[in-house]
């Protein structure tokens, strides 16, 4: 058996997009694991899974699924290459395209500079305040603050992004019992200036990613309602710049950036 799949990547952010559409696609988790492999697979961070639309209100319907196997709720940079991808394959003539996925509705828009923005949704809940003791985790000082943006996330803000132990003190967050069953994703947040943050992710079920666009908001959201950014934000991560604007509460938190394809081809099974 073989998948026709096509490689796209969102600053270093990487995804395998599969058209469900015009093929036969069951993603089991093995299978996923094994179009994940880096080493023997086609290697990604997430494999993106388009199917047809499940509402009325939406074109098409959006899965992500992570590299461990696991589906998530939403994803920032994998919805700014669905639009590309949607757009290349001429799958849609339209700029404005709304997508269902696992627990929410986004809008894509096909700017004219070549990125793309989302309207990842609107928040209107205040973050909750978790410390060290509530994830029996002593020697984290660090004040966590946990919302939801389609996905869940734990907001971290630190001096320097630089100095601090992403891989072990996010997976150590990530995979806490306080947070079960889902898990969660966690942000270590730099504040530069008022308009631009530094950002590294830990993402739930793939480890550090380069970038995480629901993490960028997720991020700038918490800055917001601290009285430490402006309305919009420039959030630098390793894989590069997107930008993130936010009016404030009962508002869209509205993600702009690039997308690009890398490769496609057919991957025998």
């Amino acid at each position: 058996m073989s998948i026709v799949f096509t490689k796209m990547q969102a600053l270093g952010n990487d995804f395998v997009v599969i058209d469900a559409l015009r093929q036969i696609f069951v993603p089991e988790i093995s299978l996923i694991k094994k179009i994940a492999d880096r080493h023997y697979g086609i290697g990604c961070d997430q494999i993106l899974l388009i199917e047809k639309s499940r509402t009325f209100d939406t074109d098409f319907f959006y899965r992500i699924f992570n590299a461990d196997g696991t589906e998530a709720e939403m994803c920032g940079n994998g919805a700014r290459c669905i639009a590309k991808f949607l757009e290349h394959e001429n799958l849609t003539t339209k700029k404005h395209i709304v997508v269902g996925t696992k627990n929410s509705k986004l809008e894509l828009i096909l700017e004219d500079d070549g990125e793309v923005s989302v309207n990842i949704g609107i928040f209107d809940s205040n973050p909750r305040v978790v410390t060290g003791r509530d994830l029996l985790l002593p020697d984290l000082s660090l004040t966590i603050q946990n919302l939801s943006l389609g996905n869940p996330h734990a907001v971290l803000e630190v001096k320097n992004v630089l100095e601090e132990d992403v891989p072990n003190l996010g997976a150590a967050i990530a995979k806490n019992e306080y947070f079960l069953p889902d898990g969660v994703n966690v942000e270590f947040m730099e504040i530069v200036t008022k308009n631009q943050i530094k950002l590294r992710v830990y993402e739930r079920g793939v480890g550090e990613s380069l970038a995480c666009g629901s993490g960028a908001c997720a991020a700038v959201v918490v800055g917001r309602l601290n009285n430490l950014l402006t309305e919009n934000v420039v959030v630098s991560m390793p894989g590069g710049d997107l930008s993130v604007s936010w009016a404030g509460m009962g508002t869209p938190v509205w993600l702009k950036g690039e997308a690009q394809r890398v490769f496609f081809g057919n991957w025998g099974y």
